[in-house]
């Protein structure tokens, strides 16, 4: 896989995200409050805006997820499913954490 570094770990403060721009991709990286990275597209299927990077992190029943700024669909971090609208979803990507480092894949 080809990894692109999106930024060091210490400014991805926890239930936060960022945007990135991965191969002409628009991404948004999340970090959770349990230290945990997730990647999913950064594009609101409802809205067509880039604007899931400044969503609300949190979970349901265990699942981490991130709640859309704009009409506020909840999706799953580690599925991109839609957990209000099942016809809906967010691409995923690979993410890790190399050193103090995060890195976003595509597929």
């Amino acid at each position: 896989m080809n990894w692109q570094r999106i930024c060091e770990l210490d400014l991805l403060p926890p239930e936060c995200g960022v945007p990135a721009l991965v191969h002409d991709r628009s991404v948004a990286v999340f970090r959770t409050r349990d230290d945990e990275l997730f990647a999913v597209g950064n594009v609101d299927p409802f809205c067509g805006a880039g604007v899931i990077s400044r969503g609300i992190v949190g979970d349901r029943g265990g699942e981490p997820t991130v709640a859309s700024p704009m009409l506020k669909q909840v999706f799953s971090l580690r599925t991109g499913l839609c957990l209000d609208d099942p016809a809906a979803r967010l691409p995923v990507y690979p993410v890790r954490r190399r050193a103090d480092v995060v890195e976003v894949a595509l597929p």
